[in-house]
């Protein structure tokens, strides 16, 4: 099969990686892929977004099956436009039809999907320009802390959670009368609080039947401690120490189950990856976000304790027939921790070379934000590699990639010492 993945960053790298293993993969191809993928795969060099420039090149390698790895594709539809073009309808595509992909493009649609399933989440209610006076007033009712979400997609910064009632009141009209994230923050969804610890549950569904892989837990903040400014996600844990068999069956019975059937009831077409946020509260799940493809830096946890065949697995969710397969999971514990570029996430600089991944033993390093200058590997964003473990439990894991780490050099290299500091 002729396989080609979309995406440039560590969780693409990560299914290059998976994906190259695969005696049912004959060319791997990642448009535009990084200096990872280009050791495993063949780069192209088109964007996620060009839908014109993917068809041409899909037909004329023919490939066989494409794998979405960001949202943004998804969020525009490419899932409906390769099902409506003769030359691509025989293609599997990885990722749900651009109605389904609104569970993360619009906030306000998966809330009120998860209202009309009665999936537990916090209370809301959403805003726009014309109903800012509403929202003003909303706020005035509400408890502290605020928690305000622009609806669409903002690449990660459109949550904001403040303190203040005059704080939050400021960022509303910033966000809806300044379009601060843009289109984005048209709309804006104010929601309750929630105190608790989260987690990451990743399903994968064939919009019947459905697949539950490892959990996981990222860490969000720049700084120690969970301090300081959101990032990408700055290592990740998989499994989740507090996720015990009967919080699980919580989960499945509460979240997942309604969620899947909730597709159905709405004749959402469905083909991929549901990536699932969730908040424990006491000992209660509710959904804080969905996401339509698998997370970034969980990828780097997940996939490697799938034992399964992964090309067998994204086969059978395009035929409808994931109920005929076993998952199979590595039972040891996998972490990465991220290696950023200083500075990250404000400004940070490109082009530093980066030296010793070769050095490095008993690990996987997969690129994130790398690139090839001059026959060197250079930084090419923010967060530039994910260094992955396994062992028997998740602190000599961590404890393996952190020995690496050691290893691995450039210029202002940036990284958390204390992933997992709350399991």
């Amino acid at each position: 099969m002729n396989i080609l993945i979309l995406g440039s960053g560590g969780r693409e790298h990560t299914f290059a990686w998976k994906i190259a293993q695969s005696p049912l993969c004959s060319a791997l191809f990642v448009a535009p892929g990084n200096a990872g993928t280009s050791q495993i795969a063949t780069n192209v060099a088109i964007q996620v977004i060009d839908f014109e420039a993917i068809k041409h090149f899909v037909v004329s390698t023919k490939i066989n099956m494409v794998v979405v790895g960001p949202e943004d594709p998804l969020v525009l539809g490419i899932y409906d436009f390769f099902s409506k073009d003769p030359a691509l309808k025989e293609v599997i595509l990885i990722g749900p039809s651009k109605h389904g992909a609104q569970l993360e493009g619009s906030k306000e649609f998966a809330k009120k999907f998860m209202q009309r399933h009665d999936i537990p989440t916090a209370a809301y209610r959403s805003f726009s320009k014309e109903t800012i006076q509403d929202g003003l007033a909303y706020l005035e009712n509400a408890k502290a802390p605020y928690v305000l979400k622009a609806d669409g997609l903002a690449a990660g910064k459109g949550v904001v959670i403040l303190e203040d009632l005059e704080e939050a009141k400021t960022e509303l009209k910033s966000m809806l009368l300044d379009e601060k994230f843009g289109a984005a923050s048209k709309t804006v969804v104010i929601e309750q609080f929630l105190k608790g610890i989260e987690l990451s549950v990743f399903v994968l569904t064939d919009g019947k039947n459905y697949l539950t892989l490892p959990t996981a837990k990222d860490y969000k903040r720049i700084g120690e401690g969970d301090k300081g400014l959101n990032t990408g996600g700055m290592g990740a844990v998989s499994p989740v120490s507090f996720v015990d068999e009967a919080f699980m069956q919580k989960i499945e019975n509460t979240i997942i189950i309604p969620t899947i059937n909730g597709l159905k009831k709405d004749a959402i077409t469905y083909k991929g990856f549901v990536f699932i946020g969730l908040i424990k509260v006491e000992d209660e799940p509710y959904v804080i976000e969905y996401n339509v493809r698998m997370g970034d830096p969980e990828t780097e946890v997940v996939l490697p304790r799938i034992k399964t065949d992964i090309v067998r697995l994204l086969e059978a969710t395009a035929k409808g027939t994931l109920n005929t397969i076993s998952l199979e999971i590595d039972s040891r514990a996998a972490t990465t921790v991220m290696l950023v570029s200083g500075g990250y996430p404000e400004a940070y600089d490109k082009g530093i070379q980066i030296t010793g991944i070769e050095n490095t033993e008993g690990s996987v390093v997969f690129h994130a934000g790398t690139t090839k200058k001059d026959g060197k590997i250079v930084t090419n964003g923010g967060r530039v590699l994910a260094v992955t473990s396994l062992d028997e439990d998740y602190k000599k894991a961590l404890k393996k990639s952190y020995q690496n780490i050691t290893k691995i050099h450039f210029e202002k290299m940036n990284y958390r010492k204390d992933i997992g500091f709350d399991l």
